[in-house]
């Protein structure tokens, strides 16, 4: 161990499109919604993540709340920057240090990722300090965080529902055999809300109480054996211009977001079709993994069951096992190392 080990901080970081995560010493230190509010006239970012969250929508013209990421990439390359170096110094542990130190880092990424969405990423991570930065696909990551073998000669088939993509992969052998990504996830529920109360309820609701609904009373299924109660919401009429309250049961959430959700089977359905039969035979042993925030939707587990006709497992504290996965990878480089690009 040198000097420059001794520099080195390692950290984990999931960059997600609605939340980013980052795992330091083992510990989600990080938590926070994906997002930068921008102060127009002077460019300055005035806040990051739950403060910038907390002001969207309720803006005025000289700030602007950015999400720098779209479908699990980076959009905005200054924001993103901005956004990832803010994190990382208010991580409790490196706030004490008088300097920043050199960073090693794991990045998660999309499967269906270009290489040169996977180059913006590194940069993003070298800027702000990051000595060595390798990256993980997110399927392989959720993999490795539910606690899945990865390097057995064993079929797993892995669906993670993140906030931009829905991440479907078969993984054998420390690899992906077979990979969809479609971008129909929790963004899209959310505009599927918004759209649904505009046009049944003649309600205008913002961004922020459509993805409050969502995770109130959003399913995946119209009958569920514990069902939320209903949810009373506020928003603007759309004929008077009122504010008004509506209240939505989760029946009506689930015929919302149908459509989306068959588009969602449909890619698991079709990455099922491009198995390899011997992976195929494991996976009809072992079943499908749901991993990430939309596979908390209600009910969705039975639904993508009756589908496939297989059993489907939702991961312990899902949000969190894509960046769990990829601490673990940074944790066991070298045994993880044919897993990481570099």
């Amino acid at each position: 161990m040198g000097f420059f080990d001794f520099m080195t901080e390692d950290i984990a970081i999931d960059l997600g499109t609605a939340n980013t995560l980052i795992i330091h010493n083992d510990k989600v230190v990080i938590d926070s919604p994906s997002i930068v509010a921008r102060d127009r006239v002077s460019g300055k970012i005035i806040a990051v993540g739950k403060e910038a969250n907390m002001m969207q929508g309720k803006t005025h013209e000289n700030i602007k709340t950015i999400r720098p990421l779209k479908d699990g990439v980076i959009a905005d390359f200054d924001a993103s920057e901005k956004m990832i170096s803010m994190l990382i110094k208010s991580i409790p542990a490196l706030k004490k240090k008088m300097f920043t130190p050199a960073l090693r880092m794991v990045v998660c990424i999309p499967s269906g990722i270009t290489e040169v969405e996977m180059r913006a990423v590194k940069e993003s991570c070298e800027r702000v300090n990051g000595k060595e930065v390798y990256l993980i696909h997110e399927p392989m990551a959720a993999a490795i965080g539910i606690g899945i073998d990865i390097m057995q000669p064993k079929g797993n088939m892995i669906v993670d529902i993140g906030g931009g993509t829905t991440e479907i992969a078969v993984i054998a052998l420390g690899g992906i055999v077979c990979d969809k990504s479609v971008k129909i996830a929790g963004d899209v529920f959310t505009n599927d809300i918004v759209y649904y109360m505009r046009t049944q309820h003649n309600l205008f609701v913002g961004e922020s109480t459509a993805e409050k609904i969502k995770i109130q009373v959003g399913a995946a299924i119209e009958d569920l054996e514990t069902p939320p109660e209903e949810m009373s919401v506020q928003g603007r009429d759309l004929l008077t211009g009122k504010p008004k309250q509506v209240s939505v049961s989760y029946r009506e959430i689930a015929k919302a977001l149908d459509k989306s959700i068959q588009r969602v089977e449909d890619a698991v359905m079709e990455t099922l079709s491009q198995t390899p039969p011997e992976l195929a035979a494991d996976i009809y042993n072992t079943g499908i993994y749901l991993a990430g925030g939309g596979s908390m939707l209600r009910g969705l587990d039975k639904r993508i069951s009756q589908k496939t006709d297989l059993p489907v497992y939702i991961a312990e504290d899902p949000l969190r096992a894509v960046v769990r996965g990829t601490g673990m990878a940074l944790k066991n480089l070298s045994r993880f190392k044919s897993v990481l690009i570099k």
